[in-house]
């Protein structure tokens, strides 16, 4: 029998009393003054949740079934302005996994990865006309391997587009910025720009498990995203000998300096005008989506977030301007296009935080 989903995390206030099923996605132990205790996270497919197990019921629990689905009961509070569950009981949910509704569990993107992945390719088509770089951006994209890895990938752990086909939108955001700044610029390097879009997060495919908990991998931990996406494209630059020289060294720095300063894990400053653009489109992006998770996921008579420790700050939803009252078609006039499909649905995170190899 398929479980079934009650409550989803962003509706939860303070005050609540909690019975639902969630994912437990990270779970470790501690000491208090009273007893040792459990500190643990949850996660559906809207948002995620810290909770404690306190002593002594923190003693019925030896160990805790990460990864798997369980039944929480407990109450929800505000713990230094963050909503906390204190959990009375925690046990592990006995369906059959193949009979489990993972979508309510797990976030995605609002669009299809396949759907994304396409419109990805059609953007190099379309905008690439020197055919060297057309037809290295055209093998990478329909190599088998880095194909399925690119649909199933997040665009970060905990911070922004953390969820299933975030780096597909997120590359696809950066790369709509890149054109549109280059368009304010004519002397910009249009062509090398959009291929560094493109790939400057190829190596998160590698960096990230695109699982449940989405954690980093061996390679992520020890080499980080920059290093793992050069690796990955180093044999299609080194086969294709109609690129020129100079253009493979400026993709790979721009690749190399997108994360703009030392302090966020970035081997080179940028130190060409693509590699200013392209830095700031990317975290142009991850902030605006990080902001609008934030505000998306207020209670609707809130106005403030949460403090965020990642960019040491509250963020605020204000007062939107009134859209023009537009008239409506008459019937006769309408016309609708068969077979569009609506990808509108809820499932963003709720919380950011720091993660340990940097921001963007």
């Amino acid at each position: 029998m398929a479980v079934q989903k009650k409550m989803f995390i962003p509706d939860i206030q303070p005050g609540t009393r909690i019975d639902e099923v969630f994912v437990l996605v990270e779970a470790r132990q501690g000491q208090a003054r009273n007893g040792p205790y459990w500190q643990v996270r949850l996660q559906d497919a809207r948002g995620a949740v810290d909770g404690k197990i306190w002593s002594p019921v923190s003693q019925n629990y030896p160990e805790l079934p990460v990864g798997e689905v369980v039944r929480v009961a407990g109450s929800a509070d505000l713990f230094r302005d963050q909503l906390q569950l204190r959990i009375e009981q925690l046990e592990a949910v006995t369906a059959p996994r193949d009979q489990i509704d993972w979508s309510l569990f797990l976030p995605r993107s609002v669009r299809e990865p396949e759907e994304m992945l396409l419109e990805l390719e059609e953007l190099c088509k379309r905008e690439l006309h020197h055919a060297p770089w057309r037809k290295f951006c055209r093998k990478i994209l329909q190599h088998p391997e880095i194909r399925s890895r690119l649909l199933l990938a997040p665009g970060a752990k905990s911070m922004h587009h953390a969820y299933i086909g975030g780096l597909l939108e997120h590359t696809l955001s950066v790369c709509r910025l890149s054109l549109a700044i280059s368009d304010q610029y004519p002397e910009v390097d249009r062509e090398v720009l959009l291929v560094g879009a493109v790939f400057h997060d190829l190596g998160k495919a590698w960096e990230l498990d695109a699982g449940i908990q989405r954690d980093y991998t061996d390679p992520g931990r020890l080499l980080g995203h920059i290093l793992l996406g050069l690796e990955v494209l180093e044999p299609f630059l080194a086969k294709n000998d109609d690129l020129a020289p100079g253009l493979k060294l400026h993709l790979k720095h721009l690749l190399a300096s997108h994360h703009g300063t030392y302090e966020y894990g970035s081997p080179s400053l940028p130190k060409t005008s693509e590699a200013l653009i392209l830095h700031y489109a990317d975290n142009l992006d991850a902030k605006v989506n990080m902001t609008s998770v934030l505000v998306q996921a207020l209670p609707e008579e809130t106005t403030w977030t949460p403090y965020q420790r990642s960019m040491e700050r509250q963020f605020y939803r204000p007062e939107r301007t009134p859209k023009p009252e537009t008239k409506r078609p008459a019937a006769a006039n309408r016309t609708e296009r068969p077979g569009v499909r609506s990808f509108l649905h809820e499932l963003q995170p709720k919380y950011a935080d720091v993660n340990e190899n940097g921001e963007g």
